[in-house]
């Protein structure tokens, strides 16, 4: 018999992020993840990456493999709803990403941009920075 209450953390590894403008290096747009069904603005990279790691957090998939160490207690980042009648593709560009692991302090995956029809493999936070940096610098 299938359990139904592991099923939102099962197979949505999977995240939407929408860049609506990339001006001298500093991206904004909104991410958007179907499991826990909330839409997040960001205004920077460390701002997308803070609220992506809050979600990873919440699903508790992909687990992560290490404790994260921080200066001072972490600021609580405020999850708003989503409604799905809210776009999910960026002005300048959408990108999926599927976070498969969480080890070494990083995330492992692979980020498929939509409107460029490519998917590369990252291997760290940083490499996938990188990829989203090259594919909104070719637009």
């Amino acid at each position: 018999m299938a359990d139904n209450k592991s099923s939102k953390s099962i197979g949505n590894s999977n995240t939407l992020v929408c860049i609506d403008s990339y001006i001298h290096g500093v991206m904004t747009g909104s991410f958007f993840n179907a499991g826990t069904g909330k839409r997040e603005e960001f205004e920077s990279a460390v701002e997308f990456l803070l609220k992506m790691q809050k979600v990873l957090e919440e699903l508790k998939t992909p687990q992560s493999f290490n404790e994260m160490r921080h200066f001072i207690p972490p600021a609580t980042i405020e999850l708003s709803p989503s409604s799905d009648e809210e776009k999910h593709t960026g002005e300048l560009a959408t990108f999926s990403i599927r976070i498969l692991f969480r080890q070494n302090a990083s995330w492992q995956g692979s980020v498929m941009w939509l409107e460029g029809k490519q998917e590369e493999s990252f291997r760290s936070v940083l490499e996938l920075i990188i990829l989203m940096h090259s594919a909104l610098s070719s637009e």
